[in-house]
């Protein structure tokens, strides 16, 4: 007699590590994995059944890791081998020694010298296992510790948007606010300015988030920070942070 036993509804919403099913007969898919007896999802998302394959299909809004990505993460955890820091998803990313620093640093040494607990770290994502483990490097163009500033989340799914064509959006809410500002594909964002001009930034960009489904977008944008600073902007050519 089959042992096997479903736990879950189609179309339920589950979350990593939850148990789905029971049994050898049941089959992992996308976003699943065995667990002894077990099925377990491995993210957030929506339960899918076929037959006796369980699959998950990723909810809106949630960030899949991608090599080559560049996300701003955090600091929650240090090794004797490097650090630890959080996406914003369910998988956390090793920053390694060799991938933070052209510095010799000697076994044991306190590392904390270099990024403590906390700190704000943009950095490029080189490896994600087919169990979602990310290694990151702190090594290349615009990768750094960020100072100052506040951090805030949108929705991944409307980074693109946000970024506008070849840097365009985003180029012109630094015009228009005199922040700088780093998004990253995970939906973090960092901006650095004065209070008033973070707000203006932040605001914008959610904003942004909002209405980044509607066409006429830019010139919406454009003509709201306009009215906001009294400044004639071009949102042709992208600027650097």
């Amino acid at each position: 007699m089959s042992n096997d036993q479903l736990l879950i509804q189609p179309k339920e919403i589950v979350v990593p590590g939850q148990e789905l099913a029971q049994g050898m007969g049941f089959l992992p898919s996308k976003g699943t994995y065995r667990d002894g007896d077990s099925i377990r999802a491995s993210r957030l998302g929506l339960a899918e059944i076929d037959g006796k394959v369980i699959k998950l299909v990723p909810l809106s809004g949630c960030y899949l890791p991608k090599s080559g990505d560049v996300v701003i993460t955090q600091v929650f955890d240090i090794t004797f081998s490097g650090w630890r820091l959080d996406t914003s998803t369910a998988y956390p990313a090793m920053l390694g020694m060799k991938d933070a620093t052209s510095d010799y640093i000697s076994r044991g040494a306190d590392l904390t010298s270099y990024f403590k607990l906390g700190d704000y770290l943009v950095v490029k994502i080189i490896n994600v296992t087919s169990q979602n483990l990310i290694d990151v490097t702190l090594k290349g163009p615009g990768l750094r510790k960020l100072q100052g500033g506040r951090v805030f989340k949108v929705n991944p799914n409307k980074v693109p948007r946000i970024i506008g064509k070849q840097g365009s959006m985003v180029s012109m809410i630094k015009q228009a606010t005199n922040c700088r500002i780093v998004v990253g594909q995970n939906g973090l964002i960092w901006v650095d300015g004065t209070p008033q001009e973070e707000k203006m930034a932040v605001d914008t960009v959610h904003m942004i988030e909002a209405q980044a489904h509607t066409s006429g977008l830019t010139d919406r944008i454009k003509a709201h920070l306009e009215r906001l600073t009294g400044k004639e902007l071009n949102n042709e050519a992208p600027r650097r942070e």
